[in-house]
């Protein structure tokens, strides 16, 4: 390389490229204030305060959850319990009279009888008190709702439609049906024929 060309190297500016682009523009390092300083370092305070709170309300509706969820099953667990509670005192009484049953004499029938009957009508109360529902079908329309139909009857005293007889009791637990009361139904009787009335 010549002198002169080691010369003109020289000479050409630093910040020119080679392809006669002008320079980049030079980026001067930022400079805070004290005030925005503070200012930053209190928001990220918030930040990291706000970040904390986060995390310590995700937790407890982790908790909530799990919390909920064991009540849940507590309650499903132990959802007869005051049904019981009343029942027991049934099963004593039901003890007291099979004890009874041992050593009745004669006489002693009518008393049985009546006791049986307290305690029936406390086992009833207990239910009924827990939400049970009779259906009683007795000379009601039949509702395929409420009631099942075993059987049908032949019957002028009654419309037809209409329950004759109650064969089971039906059961309701506050407005859902345990089970549908059985019945028998009236149907109008069949009138017969000219040909048989003839022959009769």
């Amino acid at each position: 390389m010549s002198k002169t060309q080691l010369e003109n190297k020289k000479q050409r500016p630093a910040a020119q490229t080679p392809d006669g682009a002008e320079p980049l523009a030079t980026i001067e390092p930022a400079t805070l204030t004290p005030e925005q300083l503070e200012e930053l370092k209190e928001r990220a305070a918030k930040a990291d305060e706000h970040w904390q709170r986060l995390l310590r309300t995700a937790a407890d509706l982790e908790n909530f959850k799990k919390r909920a969820a064991r009540e849940k099953q507590e309650a499903i667990k132990f959802a007869n319990e005051s049904l019981l509670r009343k029942l027991i005192p049934v099963l004593d009484h039901f003890d007291m009279a099979l004890s009874a049953t041992q050593n009745s004499q004669a006489q002693d029938v009518q008393s049985l009888q009546s006791g049986i009957a307290m305690v029936y009508q406390q086992l009833k109360n207990a239910l009924l008190e827990s939400g049970l529902e009779e259906v009683d079908a007795t000379g009601k329309t039949f509702d395929p709702n409420l009631h099942e139909a075993v059987s049908q009857q032949e019957t002028t005293d009654v419309p037809e439609g209409q329950v004759v007889q109650q064969l089971r009791k039906g059961y309701k637990f506050r407005e859902r049906l345990l089970r549908p009361a059985s019945v028998v139904v009236a149907k109008a009787p069949v009138a017969p024929v000219s040909g048989e009335r003839e022959q009769s």
